[in-house]
């Protein structure tokens, strides 16, 4: 069976993201995604080999538009305006793509070398960040895990409609990100 012009893999990427955004990751099947396209469901193995595959060229196109939206708030810069520049842009991608957000989350295995390449990428760049705080090795690991737990808690609270009391969250979220950079100053200087 040859593929139905002017369907690609891109496309069917595309509409399982905006699929996973808007009614979630569960909601992602060959049938709902074949159905947004028009197309009957055995069209899509033409350009993706099952569920399993299609879950894995999201959670790629996931880790891709996350490490673009922090590398074009990063800019090259380093310390505390870039990380709370890193930061928004990375509440920001979980806002707007709550799907893919969760799709960016787990570590992945080894033998999947372009989600690790992906990883990698992201955890080197906040690393890099962190570098003028004057931290080893082991402890910019540990920043970079608490920044992405602050941020991730802060995400998934939020998406869940956690924040319920009548002050702004995103003071709140200023405050939480400002007091864990003054922690982390303190421990430069110590």
């Amino acid at each position: 069976m040859s593929p139905r012009a002017g369907l690609d893999l891109p496309q069917i990427v595309q509409t399982a993201a905006q699929l996973a955004d808007t009614e979630g990751v569960d909601a992602v099947t060959l049938a709902t995604v074949a159905q947004r396209l028009g197309v009957k469901s055995p069209s899509l193995y033409n350009h993706v080999n099952g569920l399993p595959a299609l879950r894995s060229h999201l959670v790629l196109y996931g880790l891709t538009r996350l490490n673009e939206a922090i590398a074009g708030s990063a800019s090259g810069q380093y310390g505390k305006a870039t990380i709370i520049s890193i930061a928004d842009a990375y509440l920001s991608f979980a806002r707007k793509h709550p799907g893919l957000y969760s799709l960016t989350l787990r570590s992945p295995s080894h033998e999947q070398e372009e989600h690790v390449k992906l990883g990698e990428e992201l955890v080197g760049r906040l690393l890099e960040v962190f570098q003028p705080y004057g931290l080893t090795q082991e402890e910019g690991i540990h920043a970079v895990r608490g920044l992405r737990s602050l941020l991730h808690g802060f995400a998934s609270i939020e998406s869940e409609g956690g924040f319920g009391m009548a002050v702004e969250v995103n003071e709140s979220f200023s405050f939480a990100l400002d007091r864990f950079l003054a922690g982390l100053e303190q421990l430069g200087r110590s």
